[in-house]
């Protein structure tokens, strides 16, 4: 059989076995439904607040910026994922089997992005039932669709690049901080157009910003569109900058992964469980 058809078959039944246990496993069955319920409960308190003078309540603009901010997180849980593989010893077991590195990175594709639908519906769901406003007829589907995978394609290979580069899951913890920061400034609460000119200048680098306006863009009302920048929703721009992080995480992951794949050996993972010992210690 063709290594790359191996390799394929491999991953998505390891993704997929690894998605299920996410659901009978309590402690993450348990993550699954923590954060969507608190962003609901967020909802919840801003479905009746308004935005300025525009007579949009900040509960319709937020709930697709949320969805965006969502999808984009995909890149701390790879991050997370391989850095605790890392430590276990599992990711040297898979460089020790045949074809086994795609098929381990395959299937955290596999097993995040399910991770992370299911955990966009729990939140949607209930969601549309909050806040009032949203469009979600048959024109929305497309747009969510297209915006999603381009997201997850743009933020899960850097979130493999982060996880190869951290050592150990403390160091590893420090990436949330700018992950939140970059969360803060990307207009997903409020809108961005609120914050100093040069704010929305950086904001406008990284993914989260734009995933959140996809997700906007297919499920407000064309009203809406007046507290974006330019009150424009930039369909072009947006699948153009999360193209470009695409790209740059496909070209960048593959070497860095390979890189740390060499690197990994039983010394090393004894290492980091006698390291691991002495911090609980």
């Amino acid at each position: 059989m063709n290594p790359a058809t191996t390799a394929l078959r491999a991953g998505w039944s390891r993704g997929l076995i690894e998605l299920r246990q996410s659901f009978t496993n309590g402690a993450d069955l348990f993550s699954h439904f923590l954060w969507p319920v608190l962003l609901l409960v967020a909802m919840f308190f801003l479905r009746d607040a308004s935005f300025g003078s525009s007579g949009l309540l900040l509960g319709t603009l937020a709930l697709p910026g949320i969805l965006g901010m969502n999808a984009g997180m995909g890149l701390v849980s790879m991050s997370q994922q391989l850095t605790a593989d890392r430590e276990d010893g599992t990711l040297l077991r898979a460089k020790a089997t045949p074809h086994g590195m795609p098929a381990y990175l395959i299937g955290k594709v596999v097993s995040v992005s399910g991770g992370l639908l299911a955990d966009l519906a729990i939140f949607l769901i209930p969601g549309m039932l909050i806040v009032d406003g949203l469009l979600m007829g048959p024109g929305s589907w497309p747009t969510l669709a297209w915006v999603l995978a381009l997201g997850l394609v743009a933020t899960l290979p850097i979130g493999a690049v982060l996880g190869s580069v951290f050592t150990g899951a403390r160091a590893q913890g420090l990436l949330q901080l700018p992950v939140l920061a970059v969360i803060g400034i990307s207009g997903i609460f409020y809108p961005i157009t609120a914050l100093p000119e040069w704010l929305q200048w950086i904001a406008q680098v990284f993914p989260i910003y734009w995933m959140g306006l996809g997700m906007r863009s297919a499920l407000l009302p064309d009203a809406a569109v007046s507290v974006e920048i330019g009150e424009s929703w930039r369909l072009l721009e947006t699948a153009g900058v999360l193209g470009a992080w695409a790209v740059l995480g496909l070209l960048v992951a593959p070497i860095v992964l390979r890189g740390m794949a060499r690197g990994e050996s039983g010394s090393t993972v004894a290492a980091r469980r006698e390291r691991a010992l002495q911090r609980v210690g």
